[in-house]
């Protein structure tokens, strides 16, 4: 199967059987998303909606939260993974969004990567997300499933999928496909035991066929 055909089935089976996609984190506007992202870092999105609710409310915006120092901000956030580095980030991201933005999270992906604790990743799900904007965020999930079904090729980097996956899904579904990778990778294709006898893309998959089928 030529790899165009292969994004072609896999885009409509997830227009069938996923028609919506949307981020599992909770968040009311940009700077909640965005203070969730960066605490979702190797954490569940489960744990994170577990504490934003408490952050929130003592720091319902960026400019509350540029006033926090970090050892305020790590009380709310003991529960994730990393939250040292996680609560300077938030505080340091909260005080340049208000100094250099005027409180306004920025749409550029170049913009928002300058922001603490603010990557490539997060500031393609703030864009996509937040702006709608054709922006692939490769998480693990992404960069596993891609790599099993035959997505991408040789990709070793987190920006050689992002960019081989954007050669083939149309721009107006990137943002979409983004979140059809995530929940797949989160409740099918798993890390260590994946699914592969109930997954719907078995068929087009080279994961399937190498390892499943084969033995």
């Amino acid at each position: 199967m030529k790899k165009k055909e292969r994004f072609e089935q896999l885009i409509e089976y997830f227009k069938v059987n996923m028609p919506v996609a949307e981020t599992e984190l909770d968040y009311s506007n940009p700077y909640e998303l965005l203070v969730a992202v960066i605490l979702s870092a190797q954490c569940t999105d489960k744990r994170v909606n577990m504490m934003t609710p408490d952050l929130f409310k003592r720091y319902p915006d960026p400019f509350k939260l540029a006033e926090a120092e970090p050892e305020e901000v790590f009380d709310y956030i003991r529960s994730c993974s990393y939250p040292n580095n996680k609560s300077k980030h938030l505080v340091g991201m909260a005080r340049m969004l208000t100094q250099d933005f005027e409180g306004v999270v920025p749409d550029d992906i170049k913009e928002l990567q300058k922001l603490p604790g603010v990557g490539r990743k997060t500031a393609n799900v703030i864009a996509s997300v937040i702006y709608d904007k054709p922006a692939m965020a490769v998480d693990t999930h992404v960069f596993r499933v891609s790599a099993r079904i035959g997505l991408t090729t040789n990709s070793k980097t987190p920006l050689e999928t992002e960019k081989q996956l954007m050669r083939y899904i149309p721009e107006e579904l990137v943002a979409t496909a983004h979140h059809w990778l995530i929940l797949h990778g989160r409740y099918v294709c798993l890390a260590r035991k994946p699914k592969c006898k109930q997954c719907g893309l078995k068929e087009l998959c080279k994961y399937y066929e190498k390892e499943v089928q084969d033995n």
